[in-house]
């Protein structure tokens, strides 16, 4: 006996499996979210700009997925303490419109 027909005694045997699901991003709870406010940072950076993310009322582990999608579609670095996320360099228009796209909505300052 070969090993085709080997495996075809086998398939009527063995269980069905199910169709793995896709990764889908994570859903970000936005209608419970007011206006954000992004606005640029130059104090105590050594004259580096900074753009920060201000006016979250949601748990900080949510924010933290939020600034992990913010840092991964800008490709820049950043981090989130507080309530608040920062991204570095003057990225104000780019962080506005991925929030939008994310389902917020805000406010450049």
């Amino acid at each position: 006996m070969d090993w085709k027909s080997q495996l075809d005694a086998l398939r009527g045997s063995l269980p069905q499996g199910e169709e793995p699901a896709a990764a889908q991003p994570e859903p970000v709870a936005a209608p419970r979210q007011g206006r954000l406010d992004v606005l640029l940072d130059k104090k105590g950076r050594k004259g580096k700009a900074a753009t920060i993310v201000a006016g979250f009322t949601l748990p900080d582990e949510e924010v933290e997925g939020v600034a992990r999608q913010l840092k991964t579609r800008l490709g820049c670095g950043g981090s989130a303490r507080g309530g608040e996320i920062l991204i570095q360099g003057d990225k104000r228009r780019e962080v506005a419109e991925a929030l939008s796209a994310l389902g917020f909505s805000s406010r450049i300052i």
